[in-house]
């Protein structure tokens, strides 16, 4: 299948990647990790860059483990997220890592946001 931005999906072992170079570097991420130089990686983590918006409820639960409490409003703006390709530890340090072909306005907003709010700078692969 491809996208817009002519990277073909790939799905090797019954897990999907965005792109071979995004496979491919999951590959050597592995190997790093097998050779000890890494730890702890993951793929397709997701960041909360904005929560979720919603409007204030008048209603209270009744019954049960919430009771008294408001219920939740109605939602105004879903939350504004950014899914990391890799996140791993490297000599102690967490390491967000996206494989890049083309960085969108979007994409660039959220590398700023994830900075502002967790103060991760994302290590980009081309």
């Amino acid at each position: 299948m491809k996208n817009k931005y002519h990277a073909k999906k790939i799905t090797v072992n019954g897990e999907t990647f965005d792109s071979q170079r995004e496979f491919q570097r999951w590959c050597q991420l592995m190997m790093l990790q097998k050779a000890g130089e890494i730890e702890g990686l993951q793929r397709q983590v997701t960041y909360t860059l904005i929560p979720e918006q919603r409007e204030q409820s008048k209603d209270v639960f009744r019954r049960g483990v919430k009771a008294g409490q408001p219920k939740p409003g109605k939602v105004l703006e879903k939350p504004v997220t950014y899914k990391a390709d890799f996140v791993y530890f490297e000599r102690g340090r967490e390491v967000v890592e996206d494989v890049k072909g083309f960085k969108t306005k979007d994409y660039i907003i959220k590398r700023k946001l994830l900075l502002w709010k967790y103060g991760i700078r994302i290590r980009e692969v081309n």
